[in-house]
């Protein structure tokens, strides 16, 4: 990933500018006094530990006295997971501490990826359960009885705990839960959707002046650490919540308004996505259309979001609803009305 010198990712349009440079294949000659220099960054991790602990109440979080299962699967977050946990008083279970990149299980952290971890975190009798994929930008979580909660209900947690503190704006993209929609509503704060993309949650988070935002895959942001999906902001804010609130994850759960998604993937050729876009927003007049990234249709209890890949001669359907069913079926009506086009 490349990052501009304000610390967030290039937006689409300066990624673009890398790439023309690129293809262009020429070399930018200078003279010596126009190289650069080269600082050595002794410890990577202190600056982003001091933005995280001063977004949270520490010693309320130590009074705690939390056990935590940290699954960093031996990719790059478990230096400063542990530094960040043990701070905060926690005791530590680490799974995958040493970041060789020789994961212990797929590094999705996703319910069938991460069954062995419920497992332990059973054993280990911990109050919550986090996990973190490779490059610790995303964070699912495991709650006290073993059972995985998931990703898309990081950045809920996260967005209602801070929100309860200081309403603001927030920013998902548009293939997040609705949960977050929901929060907002509750606490009467603007809610704005970016297309899908981190760059994008940033860009529109920056114009909105949002106070937090993020995107359902886990990946929560906070400006005041940074324009960046941040695992360890998920896990200093729900261990924040958890404190505040004398609670356990399963209650905190409780409270947040519960849907099921699902997603598949359509092959479909990219010539006829036009036309297959148009005969989807014809099929289900009742629903609103938006086309931000793709069509997304929302009726009162779901939506659907459809997106071509970039790759491949395929699209991506995600719908949300209230029980799994009702959104399995609308994925599978989507996949009829395209097959006919």
């Amino acid at each position: 990933k490349l990052f501009s010198a304000d610390g967030r990712v290039l937006t689409a349009a300066a990624g673009e500018k890398v790439i023309a440079r690129y293809r262009a294949g020429g070399t930018q000659w200078v003279s010596y006094q126009r190289i650069g220099t080269a600082r050595p960054c002794e410890d990577s991790l202190v600056d982003h530990f001091g933005l995280v602990t001063a977004t949270v109440d520490v010693e309320r979080i130590r009074r705690g006295a939390f056990h935590v299962l940290l699954d960093a699967n031996h990719g790059a977050g478990s230096l400063l997971g542990r530094r960040l946990l043990e701070y905060l008083g926690c005791q530590v279970t680490l799974l995958g501490g040493e970041p060789t990149g020789r994961f212990a299980h797929s590094p999705e952290p996703t319910a069938e990826n991460l069954i062995s971890v419920c497992e332990k975190m059973t054993a280990a009798r911990a109050h919550v359960g986090f996990c973190q994929d490779p490059d610790a930008d995303r964070l699912a979580v495991i709650d006290e009885l073993g059972s995985y909660i998931g990703e898309e209900y990081t950045l809920a947690l996260c967005l209602d705990h801070v929100l309860r503190r200081t309403p603001g704006p927030v920013v998902t993209n548009c293939s997040t839960s609705r949960m977050s929609e929901d929060i907002a509503t509750k606490y009467g704060v603007p809610l704005f959707r970016s297309a899908v993309g981190e760059a994008n949650v940033c860009d529109l988070m920056h114009a909105k002046r949002a106070i937090f935002g993020g995107e359902g895959n886990g990946g929560p942001i906070d400006p005041r650490v940074g324009y960046v999906r941040d695992s360890f902001v998920g896990m200093a804010l729900i261990l924040d919540a958890l404190a505040a609130r004398e609670t356990t994850v399963t209650r905190l759960i409780r409270e947040i308004p519960r849907y099921e998604i699902h997603k598949t993937k359509i092959t479909l050729p990219r010539e006829k996505i036009p036309a297959a876009l148009a005969a989807l927003e014809k099929q289900f007049p009742e629903a609103r259309p938006d086309r931000l990234d793709g069509l997304r249709l929302d009726w009162p209890n779901k939506w659907l979001l459809v997106r071509a890949s970039n790759t491949e001669p395929i699209v991506r359907a995600v719908a949300e609803a209230r029980t799994r069913r009702e959104a399995e079926e609308l994925c599978d009506a989507t996949e009829k009305i395209l097959a006919a086009v």
